[in-house]
């Protein structure tokens, strides 16, 4: 681990998804991800919401397909009451499908969840950071 990254306080992450595995799978791409924690995880986009609320992650994984509200109206929701935190979108759909849709509601980018590891996060967060 470099100077730097033991210097800067860790990006806190919250997993918002409703498939057991995929949330494992995420904690461990965040894991494994330098400069990277998990701090909670959720399964619907209301809980998501709720979350985001109590524990104000740095950055949100989304899916787009969630039970109740999905993955877009829960970003609006989180996006409408704080601007600091970046959302990623994530999901089985191809990238040019929900790309655009990401933008629409406010994420800052969109990845599907077959090309999502350390690699895409990082340079998913380095684009997106608020400076």
């Amino acid at each position: 681990m470099s100077a730097e990254a033991e210097q800067q306080p860790a990006v806190r992450v919250l997993i918002v998804d409703d498939q057991e595995p995929f949330r494992l799978a995420a904690r461990m791409v965040v894991e494994a991800t330098d400069g990277f924690e998990v701090v909670g995880e959720a399964e619907t986009g209301e809980d998501g919401v709720d979350l985001a609320a109590k524990l104000d992650p740095d950055l949100v994984l989304m899916d787009v397909n969630l039970p109740g509200i999905n993955g877009l109206e829960a970003t609006r929701r989180i996006l409408h009451s704080t601007t600091r935190v970046v959302i990623l979108l994530l999901s089985t759909y191809e990238e040019a499908e929900y790309g655009p849709r990401a933008a629409e509601c406010g994420a800052a980018a969109y990845i599907p969840k077959s090309s999502f590891g350390p690699d895409r996060l990082s340079e998913a967060w380095q684009a997106a950071r608020p400076v």
